[in-house]
């Protein structure tokens, strides 16, 4: 597998597991917004190649036609699969920016929103209606043109839920249909990054991965504690995910053995 590395904090902790792996790996800087790499890569097989770094690389990995390339998801929020397990998935209110001011009522209610696609448009927050009728507000008086790449359109849908009280939350990697590390993140109101995952927790994860089989080669998955039990927060792209505390000798050769069938 040929690995091609934006130099962040994280990719450095990746270069040194690949490292030890004895994997090689070349560096690059990536244009905002195009995902454009310099220097060009030069590729021996696209057949055989992962990209780490902004989320912006799925442009250049899509391009070049590279596989495994940049592991774009579909919205977990689509999966049939999963819908049981989400977090307020089943009372969920789904909207484009457009129709924000319109359809949802400035009654001072405090909602979670996230984009429905992996997109990193708006990283998931709270925020009162009010705040979000604000927000969708300034980017519609924006004509079409003048926004850039990568920032909230007229046409993003939102995923829109009642907050929920989240005790622990917890990432894991998908390869191949197996977790192959985790991460501990937040522990309460704390950001915490510590390698560990509690038994059924892991199990959870392992267990939304099986019923969901085909979803992507790799991926991210969070899944977290409340008091109604565990629950699957959301997925994301692998390769522009934190990496927190996971094992990342035990990530870098689940992916480097990763085949296409």
């Amino acid at each position: 597998m040929q690995w091609i590395l934006q130099e962040f904090e994280d990719t450095h902790k990746l270069a040194e597991a690949l490292d030890r792996l004895g994997i090689s790996y070349t560096w690059h800087k990536v244009v905002p917004f195009v995902g454009e790499l310099i220097p060009t890569p030069v590729v021996a097989d696209p057949g055989s190649v992962v990209l780490f770094g902004s989320y912006t690389l799925w442009r250049n990995s899509e391009a070049n036609g590279y596989w495994p390339g940049t592991l774009k998801l579909r919205p977990f929020v689509q999966e049939r699969a999963w819908h049981p397990y989400l977090l307020n998935g089943a009372d969920a209110l789904f909207l484009t920016l457009q129709e924000v001011p319109e359809r949802l009522a400035d009654d001072g209610r405090d909602w979670f929103l996230r984009p429905v696609d992996d997109s990193k448009e708006e990283p998931g927050n709270v925020k009162s209606t009010g705040e979000i009728i604000g927000m969708a507000e300034k980017v519609l008086a924006l004509d079409e043109d003048e926004i850039p790449n990568g920032s909230l359109r007229h046409d993003t849908l939102l995923m829109l839920t009642k907050p929920v009280r989240i005790l622990r939350e917890w990432r894991l990697w998908a390869v191949n249909g197996r977790i192959v590390t985790y991460s501990l993140y937040k522990d309460g109101s704390r950001v915490v990054h510590r390698h560990e995952i509690d038994d059924d927790a892991l199990e959870f994860g392992q267990r939304m991965v099986d019923i969901n089989p085909g979803y992507s080669p790799a991926y991210v998955i969070d899944v977290c504690r409340t008091e109604e039990g565990l629950k699957l927060l959301e997925t994301n792209c692998l390769n522009a995910a934190g990496f927190y505390a996971a094992d990342l000798m035990k990530l870098a050769a689940a992916i480097d053995g990763l085949t296409r069938d």
